[in-house]
């Protein structure tokens, strides 16, 4: 018996990138287009989690595993918006400037037969206190456009952080030890 199909609930380059770095390359791309608004009162952890799930079960398939992932940047209770535009983006790089924030990256793998397996990785990040200056020349950059909190950690806001705890996977969008775990679970080949 040959290793079993799976299917990648994202569009995500950055996703695909990370799960090659553990030796798998999606049998198929079926990025689930999901309400990604979240609820009323509700708790990061438990958005990003339902995130994962609902992108999991709408791109289900009875021909193989689907992996879907989804990344959640938080200060306390507050979660970040994807930066669509130059002001969210300047206004969450002002409200993480000098603190600590949360990056909360879940993950769920479903089975053919409908069987969900999920984690949550949770990583510290530290912002350095970012002047004006540096917050123009990030916008300059146009990397923070589309990504979680108005950062890509892989990027030149790499340099800007002074401390992270926990996953740098993670954090880009895919938490690679997690991933591996429910993968190996599930009956995949990873060395």
């Amino acid at each position: 018996m040959g290793q079993p199909t799976l299917i990648l609930a994202s569009a995500s380059p950055r996703r695909r990138e990370l799960i090659a770095r553990l030796g798998i390359v999606p049998d198929a791309i079926n990025p689930a287009d999901i309400d990604e608004t979240p609820a009323k009162g509700e708790l990061p952890r438990v958005y990003a989690s339902r995130m994962a799930r609902e992108k999991a079960e709408a791109a289900a398939s009875s021909d193989g595993f689907v992996l879907a992932g989804d990344t959640v940047v938080c200060a306390g209770r507050r979660i970040l918006p994807k930066a669509e535009d130059e002001a969210t983006a300047r206004e969450c790089l002002a409200l993480l400037s000098g603190r600590r924030h949360r990056v909360l990256s879940a993950i769920a793998l479903r089975a053919p037969d409908g069987t969900l397996r999920e984690r949550l990785s949770e990583t510290i990040v530290m912002f350095k206190r970012l002047s004006t200056a540096e917050i123009d020349a990030y916008m300059e950059s146009g990397e923070w456009d589309g990504k979680a909190g108005g950062y890509a950690i892989q990027g030149i806001a790499e340099g800007l952080i002074s401390r992270i705890q926990g996953s740098h996977s993670g954090v880009v969008g895919l938490p690679l030890y997690e991933t591996r775990l429910l993968l190996k679970a599930a009956g995949f080949e990873i060395a």
